[in-house]
């Protein structure tokens, strides 16, 4: 193979496998889209209201939030902001009467916390940067700013795209596409009768990639079922020993907090955790806990590791194929996932809200729990092989690591085994026979 060849190959692969990383098949469509809307010209530039929609059904940004970066494609200042603000104001000494608000070429914007005065807000504004997922609560999905631009033309032929949009939400993980000029937005009056556009709209796309957020996994799975008596851990070093020198023993949690309670937040891609086997922040236990004539039960129980970071609006995404018949779930909240038609087997469990929707530190409290009642199918059901157990799980959005498929708790015995998928079949063939003699 010729060089050029081989090169050609090369970057073909690179291309592919870039992209692979960023699609998730549990969420096809799943994104955060920021949209740029001009609203008026001013002497010097446009006044543009920002739009940020996290589209993804089961991964939001928690606190400490979102921050949103680019580079501007001529010599642009931001004059004022509304409902966010730059980390930095940059070097202005140029101008010598009014100084802008942000004069640094590639500006990062994180959102304003709660309770800022009213005329530093606009709508979908002022929450810390956390922003909920769409399959948990679209109405908190979106997130908007408001700022004006100065030195960047007045109008739409003058005006430059912004360039190398960045997002972080929070840590690394997500890739933008670069801007693009679509039809303007919409809007209705309060009283729905007239319609107004923006005088330009440009939008940005950002999409996540786990393998670009952290070289290891963020959270595992241990297993345990009724009929064994065996409880399968964490795999060894699921998220990486790599920091067990910097691990905190369970005795020294409380006096960590008591100095620093923010200690894990300053490195979030880093996080500091709880000395265990597996070193990973989140770990869900999955406990298949009884087994009935028509339908079987199971316990999950999510424990945070985390020392000092509470997983704000948190989700847990499960595969498993008795999902498609979910009778009850209990302190949890549940919504099937059904990305395509021919397939019901992935469910979204996630808090109450006000309840158990945060979950809290490392420590006594650091955990949170629900059981679920599953109705059998007779066809299909069985404790063998590991069938209970889910194939995969999702903790904010990121792929937990599961045990080994070998180790699973087995049956004691084969009489067992058989007699399970039998009696489901029998009760359901006796169900069966009793409606028919009612109808006639």
């Amino acid at each position: 193979m010729r060089m050029d060849q081989m090169l050609f190959s090369s970057v073909l692969c690179f291309i592919l496998l870039s992209t692979a990383r960023a699609y998730d098949p549990l969420d096809p469509n799943g994104n955060i889209t920021i949209k740029w809307d001009v609203m008026s010209w001013t002497a010097d530039g446009y006044v543009a209201v920002v739009t940020m929609t996290n589209f993804q059904m089961y991964r939001h940004i928690m606190s400490p939030g979102w921050s949103l970066g680019w580079v501007w494609a001529k010599k642009e200042v931001i004059w004022t902001m509304v409902g966010a603000e730059t980390t930095n104001q940059g070097d202005c000494s140029k101008f010598k009467a009014n100084l802008p608000y942000c004069c640094m070429k590639n500006p990062t914007v994180i959102d304003l916390l709660p309770g800022v005065p009213y005329n530093q807000q606009i709508a979908n504004c002022c929450k810390g940067g956390v922003v909920s997922s769409w399959g948990s609560d679209p109405s908190a999905a979106v997130s908007s700013f408001q700022l004006s631009v100065g030195l960047s033309g007045t109008s739409n032929k003058t005006v430059k795209l912004p360039k190398n949009f960045t997002l972080s939400g929070p840590g690394k993980g997500y890739t933008c596409s670069q801007a693009k000029i679509v039809p303007p937005s919409v809007f209705l009056t309060p009283d729905g009768r007239r319609r107004t556009q923006a005088l330009m709209t440009w939008n940005v796309t950002c999409t996540y990639s786990q393998m670009l957020a952290s070289q290891n996994p963020k959270c595992c799975v241990s297993l345990s079922s009724f009929y064994n008596s065996t409880v399968v851990p964490c795999p060894a070093c699921s998220c990486g020993c790599q920091n067990k020198n910097t691990c905190v023993p369970s005795g020294q949690i409380q006096s960590v907090l008591g100095k620093n309670r923010t200690a894990s937040m300053a490195t979030f891609d880093n996080p500091l955790v709880q000395c265990t086997s597996h070193m990973c922040p989140i770990r869900l236990h999955w406990h298949v806990k009884t087994n009935y004539n028509l339908y079987w039960r199971v316990k999950m129980t999510i424990t945070n590791f985390n020392v000092g970071v509470n997983y704000t609006q948190w989700t847990l995404v499960v595969q498993h194929p008795n999902l498609n018949n979910v009778t009850e779930v209990f302190s949890f909240s549940y919504k099937p996932l059904v990305p395509y038609r021919s397939t019901n087997d992935t469910g979204m469990f996630y808090g109450l809200k006000f309840f158990n929707d945060q979950l809290m530190e490392a420590g006594p409290f650091g955990n949170v729990q629900s059981e679920l009642l599953l109705q059998k199918d007779a066809y299909t059901f069985t404790l063998n092989q590991g069938w209970a157990f889910p194939r995969k799980v999702y903790f904010n959005g990121d792929e937990c690591m599961m045990p080994p498929p070998d180790t699973y708790p087995y049956l004691p015995s084969s009489s067992l085994r058989n007699s399970v998928p039998a009696m489901a079949v029998a009760t359901t063939v006796l169900l069966s026979l009793w409606t028919l003699k009612r109808i006639v």
